[in-house]
């Protein structure tokens, strides 16, 4: 996504004061002609944008299921079945789309929780939202269902599990996720990518504590398709006897990386988190080109 800027209209000239008045005035109507040129070359850039802006295809699809998923966080669910072409365009994990609600100019960009598999056999985007107050996805997540919303075409290019890809070339392959970054996780996951037939697969989840952390009750079900999973808790109960901190720091505490050339890795939330655990990465070896990055 890019925006538009643009330079100053026209640059203040200096006029020395040897130039006599008549001279000055003999080229204010240039200056001024210059101004207006510019100022509607400006004019027309804007128009332009705004005309992209509305050229976008919006799909009305009404809500089939909003829940709660964990503190702040929800369960969305979307029926597309009446909008073929806008299932078929979902066709790799880590794709998104824009939504907007109703009465609300300004979208908001949701990553596709569920498989493609389970949009072309159910004709439904599953989406898991964060609430954030005074944003379109709070309104999204007050909504309820049959209510209608708004979709954009599928958009991004999404994970290109090719690269580390064929699972017996690259036997290693380290998942990290924090927040709602876990959304186009799970679609990868269930998509599959070969876990089972990988040596060491594991998934860093990354939260405040088990109430903001969704998709617990996937867990087990992932873990059977070869995918172990290490939920890190920033700010854990008493009772907690798992990994603590931040994602990158358990990463750092366990890494065990034998072989950087056959690893590959998925990273997708917190920016930070995945430059730090980018470095950490490139540093034992492991190719940048092998990193498939969302966030």
């Amino acid at each position: 996504m890019s925006s538009l800027s643009f330079a100053p209209c026209v640059t203040h000239a200096q006029f020395s004061h040897s130039l006599s008045p008549m001279f000055i005035l003999r080229r204010l109507p240039l200056t001024r002609h210059l101004r207006f040129s510019r100022n509607s070359r400006v004019a027309s850039v804007v128009s332009a944008a705004a005309v992209r802006q509305d050229a976008t295809l919006w799909t009305p699809a009404p809500l089939s299921h909003v829940e709660s998923a964990a503190e702040s966080l929800f369960h969305i669910s979307i029926d597309i079945s009446d909008s073929p072409d806008l299932v078929a365009s979902y066709t790799r994990p880590g794709q998104y789309l824009q939504l907007r609600v109703p009465d609300v100019e300004k979208p908001s960009f949701l990553a596709i929780a569920s498989p493609p598999s389970f949009t072309a056999s159910r004709g439904a985007f599953e989406f898991l939202v964060k609430s954030i107050a005074g944003s379109t996805a709070e309104i999204l997540c007050g909504l309820k269902k049959g209510e209608t919303v708004e979709l954009s075409p599928v958009m991004g290019n999404g994970f290109d599990i090719d690269q580390i890809h064929p699972p017996e070339e690259y036997t290693t392959v380290l998942i990290f996720a924090t927040g709602s970054g876990i959304s186009p996780i799970r679609s990868l996951i269930e998509t599959g990518f070969g876990a089972d037939r990988r040596s060491d697969v594991r998934l860093y989840y990354g939260a405040r504590n088990l109430k903001r952390m969704a998709y617990q009750e996937k867990f087990k079900e992932w873990e059977s398709s070869g995918v172990k999973v290490v939920p890190v808790l920033s700010q854990p109960d008493d009772g907690w006897r798992g990994e603590t901190g931040y994602v990158q720091a358990a990463f750092a505490r366990a890494k065990q990386v034998s072989k950087p050339g056959a690893t590959g890795v998925v990273l997708c939330g917190q920016r930070q988190m995945a430059e730090e655990i980018t470095a950490m990465l490139v540093a034992d070896g492991v190719s940048n080109d092998k990193m498939l990055k969302n966030f």
